[in-house]
């Protein structure tokens, strides 16, 4: 069967970075609504000639093409072993149409990792993110400052911080997703395939939680 996992948590808990981490450990493909979306526009099929006409015209892309674009991914030759979802599903609507999609073929989801982070931390790891204006290096100013304050080490360039990243910004950011998101969690809690991964530590000993936990799946 294949192996289907899901990624949860607020923004900047981590889990894109421990999503990647994880799809070259299982040697499975790491998928983002975001990737998803663009591979079905560029590939120009009738889902994404339809997702085009609607983000070209400035509304949001409805579940409905969000679904039909998570079916025609599922269907590549790289997703048959199975695939790991990054930031998808966003709402319980989603995940109930995922549950009924992965059901008529056979599968369901193998493990749902939600990387639990305080907010506060959360708060602290974004805002201290600095990005290079020159070539967009990242840095941060507690754990990977640049050599010399303010300058970029590679090119030389400012190295500034975005506005999506002041604190006040990040704990909006923080509010929505308890609000649309974060109800995936209750979804989801009371199921075997569900753990909860705690975020706090360094990135290899928050990935070597994730891997123990997929273990039990294997």
């Amino acid at each position: 069967m294949a192996k289907h996992i899901i990624f949860l948590g607020a923004p900047g808990a981590g889990k894109g970075t421990q999503a990647q981490r994880l799809s070259q450990y299982l040697h499975l493909p790491h998928v983002s609504t975001g990737d998803m979306l663009r591979a079905s526009v560029q590939s120009g099929s009738e889902i994404g000639r339809r997702a085009a006409a609607v983000m070209d015209s400035g509304a949001l892309v409805s579940d409905d093409i969000i679904m039909d674009i998570v079916a025609e991914r599922l269907t590549l030759e790289d997703a048959l072993a199975g695939v790991i979802f990054d930031g998808f599903p966003r709402t319980v609507h989603q995940a109930n149409a995922l549950d009924a999609l992965l059901e008529r073929g056979g599968s369901q989801i193998s493990a749902v990792l939600h990387i639990a982070l305080d907010d506060e931390e959360i708060v602290e790891r974004l805002s201290g993110r600095r990005v290079c204006s020159g070539c967009g290096a990242i840095y941060h100013v507690l754990y990977h400052p640049a050599q010399t304050s303010g300058k970029c080490d590679i090119c030389g360039a400012d190295v500034v911080q975005r506005e999506d990243d002041h604190p006040d910004v990040i704990r909006k950011r923080l509010a929505v997703y308890e609000a649309e998101t974060a109800p995936l969690v209750a979804y989801y809690h009371d199921r075997p395939a569900y753990h909860r991964i705690d975020g706090h530590g360094e990135t290899d000993v928050v990935f070597a939680r994730i891997v123990e936990a997929v273990r039990d799946k294997d």
